[in-house]
């Protein structure tokens, strides 16, 4: 990271590096992008859309190994449980919300409010988006510490990334902290979702939590630049790996967590899990 200072911001006694860089300017372009008339309020994003552009990030180094860390998950599939209220998918701006939800909860008890993704992988196996499964094998294999208790949901299309950056990162970092996390890990569900997942771990690592970022769309986060990123040639909806294919998902997740220590600075790195799985799948071996 450059040694230039980062502008600070404060929200009651949080005080981070600029998680929006310029973020004024970046405020008055998404004005403009909406006084223009070219927002619109569907599932979609003209080419219009103000992207957050970032030229740094910032780094927290990983404190302890992985088979000793709690680890978090964040998911922008907009995963809520039955019966209770579901994200606002018809708010222009996007839903500010969270979810903060049992780690142990059934899968047959979560339902998803989707917006800019095609929500048949999700639905058909939960796991393609949310991977709780794979990692309670983690867990009980002994590759990570433990999964936290909780983890936490939201519905990550929101065109609004200040709003994101004012009203939800603040509340949440309280609830991480809370739970003691020492490690998280992102995953997001669309496009626009890569950017608003981008911006929480940006959010996460300026307060000393290391983070993993899953993405397969690698032109938003090479803009956005979170901290740290493990991309492959995957498909949205399915970014923790494909449905109802275990071995796809634990080796997406598995190459990913295992870069969260030996990283010492901020940077992208491509996963091999895409070679290997052509391979599977050329041999009829899925």
């Amino acid at each position: 990271m450059s040694d230039e200072p980062l502008k600070s911001w404060k929200t009651g006694d949080l005080c981070t590096l600029e998680i929006i860089e310029n973020i004024d300017a970046w405020r008055e372009h998404y004005a403009s992008w909406q006084r223009s008339g070219d927002a619109g309020n569907g599932d979609e994003l003209p080419k219009s859309y103000p992207w957050v552009v970032n030229k740094r990030a910032p780094f927290a180094p990983a404190r302890r190994a992985l088979p000793m860390l709690n680890l978090a998950l964040i998911s922008s599939a907009g995963a809520y449980i039955d019966g209770t209220a579901p994200f606002d998918t018809s708010a222009a701006e996007g839903d500010f919300s969270f979810r903060e939800i049992p780690s142990q909860i059934d899968a047959d008890d979560l339902r998803f409010s989707a917006r800019g993704y095609d929500a048949a992988a999700v639905e058909s196996d939960s796991n393609s988006l949310l991977p709780l499964a794979r990692l309670l094998e983690f867990e009980s294999n002994g590759i990570i510490g433990q999964l936290n208790p909780v983890f936490w949901s939201c519905c990550g299309f929101i065109p609004n990334a200040g709003r994101l950056v004012d009203e939800t990162v603040p509340r949440l970092i309280e609830r991480v902290r809370r739970y003691e996390v020492q490690a998280a890990l992102l995953i997001p569900a669309s496009r626009l979702c890569h950017q608003s997942i981008a911006l929480l771990a940006r959010a996460l690592e300026a307060v000393n939590i290391p983070t993993m970022m899953l993405a397969v769309d690698k032109e938003v986060i090479t803009n956005v630049r979170p901290p740290r990123g493990a991309f492959y040639q995957g498909k949205l909806g399915a970014v923790a790996g494909g449905p109802n294919w275990p071995e796809h998902q634990r080796r997406v997740l598995d190459e990913a967590l295992r870069l969260i220590e030996p990283m010492d600075q901020p940077g992208l790195r491509q996963l091999v899990v895409t070679l290997e799985s052509q391979v599977e799948e050329s041999r009829g071996e899925r």
